[in-house]
Parts: C-alpha cells; structure tokens; sequence
C-alpha cells in the first residue's frame, strides 16, 4: 500500500501580503468588471482586478487566470492567480460553501509546481477553502514511472483569516485541521477507487480496510468466504464464487462513548470489478468498473473520520467484497440463490435472472447482517445502476427509503455540495420483482425506472423501524470527463461528505 496523498501544508495567517510564490484571490464577475473578494487588502484590489482583466479574466466560476502580482500593491507574492467564482452575491449574502469550494479545487489544480501560496478565498469560507484546495491538488501516482508528472502539488497553502484574537485564531487551526481531515477521507476513498483492479482484490481490499481502522482504533472483523457459506451469506458467496479471488465481509464499528448516542449502520457495495458475469458486459467502458467499489470506499473512509473527528455517534461498517467474474463456477441466470436468514427481514429467496444486477445481492446481505445490531438509522451506498445517470446525470447521487429520513440526508448532501437528490418509491414497481420461483426476481422486466427498482429491492432487507436511506453513486463516484472544480479524473470520494454531514447532523439533533 503506498504512501496516502497528504495534500499541501496549510497554516493560518492574518497577512494577505505574506510572502509566498502565488497569491489566490477570488474574482466576482459583473456589468461593470471583475472584483477580487474583500479579503485583498483595498489599496491591492484595484491593481489586481486591473491586471486580471488585462489577460481577458471575466470571473466566471471554473476561470484560473495568472499574472505577475502588480509592482506596488503591497503584496508579498510573486504571482497572482484570480480564480471565478461567478457573480457577486446580493447585498447581505454570502458566497456559498460549494462555491468556494469549486474556486480553491481549481487553485489546487492551478498550481502544480508552486511551492508555496496564500490565498484570500478563506475569508470567505474557511473550511471550503482547505477541502477544495487539498482535492483540487490530489492526485493518485502510485503506478506512474516514466509518465510521472514533472511537477509536484501545491506544497504549502497560507489561508488569510480574518481573526483579529489569537483565541479566534486557535479556533480557525481547529476548523482547519478539521476540514483537512474530511478531505484526507474523501482522497482515501478515491484511492481506494482508482487502485486498478489486479492489485485490489476482494482479499486486499479487506486487507486494507483492516489495517486502517485498526489504526484508527476501530474494532474490525474480516470474514472469509467459508464463513459466509457456513453462515447463509448468498447473496455475497454467490456473486464472488465465479473468480479465484474469494469474497470477503468486513465489519469495522465505532463506539462513542456518550449516552445515548444514536446508532447509524453504514453498508457499501465492495464489488472490487464487475464484467457483469454471465450477464456479460459490452467491452467498450468495462475498464471503468474498477470504480465498483466506490460505495464501499465512501464507507469505510467515513467510518474512519466518524473516530478521528470523534463524533458524538456510533457508527457501523458492514461491507459486502467480492469480484464479479464469468467461468465455470460462476451463478447462471435462472439460479436461485437465499439472501442472509438473519433476523427481520433475512432467508429471502432470489431468483437470478441476470448476474450483472449484482450489487443488490451483496448489499441485501450486508444490509440483514447491519439490522441485527439494532441501529438508529441506516444508510447503504453504492454504484448500483446505470439507470441513475439515465435519470440524473453522472454528478448527481439518487437518494431514496424511508420519507424523512430520505429526504434530510437529500438536503443534506445538497448543503454539502454533493447534490443528492430525493427520489420516489412507486407502489407499483414492486410487483415487477416477483419471481416464477422464488420469494424476488433481482430484476425487474420492465427497463423503465431501473435506478428506483433496484431501491426498492433493497427496501425488502431493510428491518422495520429502522430508518433508511439508500444513496445511489453509480455516475458521481467516478468521474469520465475532464475535471472540474476539486473533482479530478477518476474516483471522486462521493459521497463520503454526505454521509459525515448526515452523522454530525444525528449526533447533534438525534
């Protein structure tokens, strides 16, 4: 396992005229020109704005544009990048969060090569500014050699506060040293991601998320695949058995030590590569599901934050780790297969009609073994089904389960800038799972509403009383296109900050 991205340095300053190689300041468009954010100091701000508009800066968010710093502005950097952030916001409100966010994600993008900058955006969201910089400026190098970039990331970041009380001042190394630590979780789960498939088996995969959450002093159990067949794990035994790689079952839990604290479950779908198996993929894009286990990432990063962030809830991980694969041994269409008989809602009978609606097999299992210890609440993620970027595009999640809480973690991960959005459980969908066979079809005949379907197969393996919420990442886990804001190439890290704002948001209100 290599080194973690660490992302830059970050201090706390309240000079904006520190020296540094690059000041970062951010541009608001508008009739009359571009400004810089009120962080700059006045007498610097015009010269800047002056000389971004020069080069053709408009302040449209995305915008990088880079100048030597004007000679006699009072700066102490060499060089000024002016990052949009789009138009300024009315009279008495604030650039929002994600705003922020996007515009130090594409500084940290910016200034490969720069060892040292300050920026100005921190006046205007603090924590914004340090997850957008540090997830602009990730990258994942552990297989590069002779295509290594030549420039390093963004070594050490200054952020401009306006604290004018050392007491204050402490207070903002807290909220840094925070916001850093969310980042490092979301950069974990994309590492996990983008390591290829070949090296990130089911067996390495649980490997990894042991030594992590020992390291973070969570307590762990790895369960191999003659205990899941001993214990009535279907669903996971029978999409693992067609590799030579074995499934795995992780659990990785998390007391807090105050009374009364909620319970949350977390379960994310692990398939470490999907070739659809017998249901057999189409060649073109296969290589993309190496990110198949993004919901499993996103889990397991969380767990971990949830104890260094020392959150004032329990938290459980249970995650279902197997490899997708056609051969001899592998399920067949038509087999029947008997989900985990634990308590609730277990020993349901599946018929499989294709082997390429996996995820819900594994996720059934996990989700009946989650509802055991009796949680609170209960969240599942995965990269369940190309229909959720048929119905919503590949940036945002589909959230879906219980009415209330379905729609607080919507609005929520919206806050966040993730974006899920509530989706609905038509009454009629379900029929469509019924088998000639068995208690459920794991899919339905019908192709319309895919993404819902697959919900509200879930739904069956959900306990009563508990509440739940089902985050569908299948397009906003992995990222196709070309970068944008603080999200790269590749595995994403969604929706890891959904689920940490959700638990702060439990142990706060219940």
């Amino acid at each position: 396992m290599s080194t973690p991205f660490t992302g830059p340095e970050f201090s706390v300053t309240h000079d904006p005229a520190a020296p540094a190689d690059a000041l970062v300041v951010g541009v608001f468009s508008g009739d009359a020109g571009i400004t810089v954010d009120a962080g700059v100091p006045e007498a610097a701000r015009g010269p800047i704005a002056a000389a971004l508009a020069v080069v053709g800066a408009k302040g449209k968010a995305g915008e990088a544009v880079r100048v030597p710093a004007p000679a006699g502005a009072g700066l102490g950097a060499a060089t000024v990048l002016g990052v949009g952030l789009g138009a300024a916001p009315a009279d008495g409100d604030r650039v929002t969060a994600e705003t922020v966010r996007r515009a130090a994600g594409v500084a940290g993008r910016a200034l490969d090569g720069v060892a040292t900058a300050v920026t100005t955006l921190s006046t205007l969201d603090l924590a914004a500014t340090v997850e957008g910089a540090y997830l602009g400026s990730y990258r994942f190098a552990e297989f590069r050699n002779t295509s290594a970039p030549k420039e390093a990331p963004l070594g050490a970041l200054a952020l401009v506060t306006t604290a004018g009380s050392e007491a204050v001042s402490e207070e903002a190394r807290d909220t840094v040293e925070q916001a850093r630590r969310t980042a490092a979780a979301v950069a974990l789960a994309r590492d996990f991601v983008n390591t290829p498939p070949n090296v990130l088996s089911p067996v390495e995969f649980a490997d990894r998320a042991q030594r992590l959450g020992a390291e973070a002093g969570l307590q762990v159990e790895v369960f191999d695949e003659k205990y899941l067949a001993d214990n009535g794990y279907g669903g996971i035994v029978g999409v693992g058995q067609g590799s030579s790689r074995p499934p795995r079952l992780v659990r990785l839990r998390r007391v807090s030590g105050v009374d009364g604290a909620k319970h949350v479950a977390l379960v994310g779908k692990g398939i470490t590569f999907d070739t659809g198996g017998i249901s057999i993929k189409p060649a073109a894009g296969m290589e993309q599901m190496t990110s198949d286990m993004g919901g499993a990432a996103a889990v397991i990063a969380t767990v971990i934050l949830a104890a260094q962030l020392n959150l004032g809830v329990d938290v459980t991980a249970t995650v279902p780790m197997a490899e997708n694969m056609p051969s001899d041994t592998a399920q067949r269409p038509g087999d029947v297969l008997t989900q985990y008989p634990g308590a609730g809602k277990g020993g349901i009978t599946v018929e499989v009609i294709n082997t390429d609606a996996e995820g819900r097999l594994i996720l059934a299992d996990a989700m009946v073994r989650a509802c055991e210890d009796g949680p609170d609440y209960l969240i599942d993620t995965a990269t369940l089904t190309g229909a959720q970027m048929v119905a919503l595009g590949t940036r945002t999640p589909g959230v879906m389960g219980t009415d209330d809480f379905r729609d607080r973690v919507a609005a929520l991960s919206q806050a966040e800038g993730e974006n899920g959005w509530a989706m609905p459980f038509p009454e009629e969908l379900r029929a469509d799972l019924n088998s000639r066979v068995a208690d459920l079809a794991n899919v339905s005949p019908n192709r319309w509403g895919g993404m819902l379907t697959a919900g509200v197969y879930l739904k069956e393996f959900v306990a009563d009383g508990v509440q739940w919420a089902h985050i569908d990442v299948a397009g906003p886990a992995f990222n196709t296109g070309a970068p944008w804001g603080y999200i790269g190439k590749g595995g994403t890290g969604v929706p890891v900050r959904t689920m940490l704002a959700v638990l702060r948001d439990i142990a706060q209100r219940g």
